[in-house]
Parts: structure tokens; C-alpha cells; sequence
């Protein structure tokens, strides 16, 4: 059995700074953010034995061995981090877009789509809808941001049906990932609507347009091989 917890950072690895994320450490920075997390559990697991964590000390009879791993693949994508635990490893680093994606692919999305873009820019969700959802509820615009090698496009479903959100995720996938080329890991529908004076997004309704991986990966192995393979995963990351 393998356990993801996704977005649960314990370190950067050497080339952090090639991203722009030096100093990342997310359990060692919320702890020390918020005076301490006891993390009762992960610490019988020996979670303070890798790290210094505020409130989660060492234990001297781990129940689990241990040990801090480091990517081997030139990327920084969620994508990449879950293949390479399932055998595949990229030896070229997909791209990220520090300043935005490039205005002819931004063109080309507006032409394919008959909407404009606004934002184009890397952000957080929730505050880029905050920010750009007034804009958008006017103008009827598309707002795209990224993060790490993702293109997020989100829409107010009042203004942009959710079935048109779709629509333009999957052109967006085939531009960007569907021609023979694998310019992000993966397109994300991120809609949303406005309720009680705050923007709320629809997790529910969040769909994920990915890659497919170029080669069998343990998980295709296994079933090959006869056994049973099963996936469970947080039902607001619906997979194409």
C-alpha cells in the first residue's frame, strides 16, 4: 500500500532554487509559523526523525522505517513526483511559466475559444478569483494563472456554463499537450460561483486533463502480472 499526501512538503531538494523555492518546507514552516504541531500519529512513524518539526520531536522505537528521498527527475510537477514513484522518470524538466504562459499561446487559446484571457500570471486559486472574479463577471473573460507546469482555468459558472469550462480545458489539452509535445502536466478546471458576498470554488466540479504516462509503470505491471490493482483518490481531482 502506498499513501500520498499530496501538497505535504518535507524539504526542498538541491535544485529548489531552479524553481524558485528555496527554503520550501512545509510541515517545518507551518509548525514554526504556528508555534508547533503535534502530529501524534506520523511521529510513532518517525516523521520527527527526518525532520525538525516544532512540537513533533524524535522518538527513540520508531514504528517504521524511515528515510528522506530526492527526486530524481529533472521537473518540479506533481505529475513527475507520482510517476517516478511508479518506476518513470523524466529526464527533462517540463516547462513552468514564471511570467505567464507566452502570448501565442494565450492567442491561440482565445481564438479556439472566442473568449479573452485575463491574468495569465502564477497564483493562488482563491485569490486570483477574488482578485480577477469582478473583472470576469463584466467581461466574460477566461482568468488563467499557473502553478509549477499546470495551466488552471477558472470561470464563474453564472457567467461561463461549466460545460463551456470543459469544453475549453480540453482544447487547452490538445494544444498543450495533445500535439506531440508535453508543454504542461496538466490542464485544471477550476469553476466557481459567487455566493454570499465571497467567491466559493466547486472542488466537486474540478476536473484534471493529464498526461499519459509514455511507458508502463508499476501499477500496469502488477495488473499485468494478475493481481488486483485499486486507487483511491480525493474525489474532487477528477482524472479525463
Amino acid at each position: 500500500m502506498i499513501i500520498v499526501l499530496d501538497g505535504v512538503g518535507a524539504g526542498g531538494a538541491p535544485d529548489a532554487a531552479s524553481f524558485g523555492d528555496e527554503d520550501a518546507n512545509t510541515l517545518s514552516n507551518t509548525a514554526r509559523a504556528v508555534d508547533s504541531v503535534k502530529l501524534r500519529h506520523l511521529q510513532t512513524w518517525v516523521i520527527g526523525n527526518i525532520l525538525g518539526i516544532e512540537g513533533t520531536p524524535p522518538v527513540a522505537a520508531p514504528k517504521a522505517s524511515y528515510g528522506l528521498m530526492e527526486e530524481r527527475s529533472a521537473a518540479k510537477a506533481t505529475l513527475a513526483g507520482h510517476w517516478e514513484m511508479m518506476g518513470i522518470t523524466l529526464e527533462e524538466s517540463l516547462p513552468t511559466y514564471l511570467d505567464g504562459f507566452p502570448e501565442e499561446i494565450i492567442a491561440r487559446f482565445e481564438k479556439e475559444t472566442r473568449r479573452k484571457v485575463i491574468g495569465n500570471k502564477p497564483a493562488s486559486g482563491t485569490e486570483i478569483i477574488e482578485e480577477l472574479g469582478p473583472e470576469q463577471q463584466e467581461s466574460g473573460a477566461w482568468i488563467v494563472y499557473t502553478s509549477d507546469s499546470v495551466f488552471q482555468l477558472a470561470a464563474n459558472t453564472e457567467v461561463i456554463p461549466a460545460p463551456e469550462l470543459y469544453e475549453a480545458c480540453e482544447k487547452a489539452h490538445k494544444m498543450l499537450i495533445g500535439e506531440g509535445q508535453m508543454l504542461v502536466e496538466r490542464v485544471i478546471a477550476r469553476p466557481f460561483h459567487w455566493r454570499k458576498g465571497i467567491y466559493q470554488r466547486e472542488n466537486e466540479n474540478r476536473k484534471d486533463y493529464g498526461i499519459t504516462p509514455p511507458r508502463e509503470t508499476y501499477l500496469d505491471l502488477i495488473k499485468n502480472a494478475g493481481c488486483e490493482v485499486i486507487s483511491v483518490e480525493d474525489p474532487g481531482h477528477l482524472r479525463r
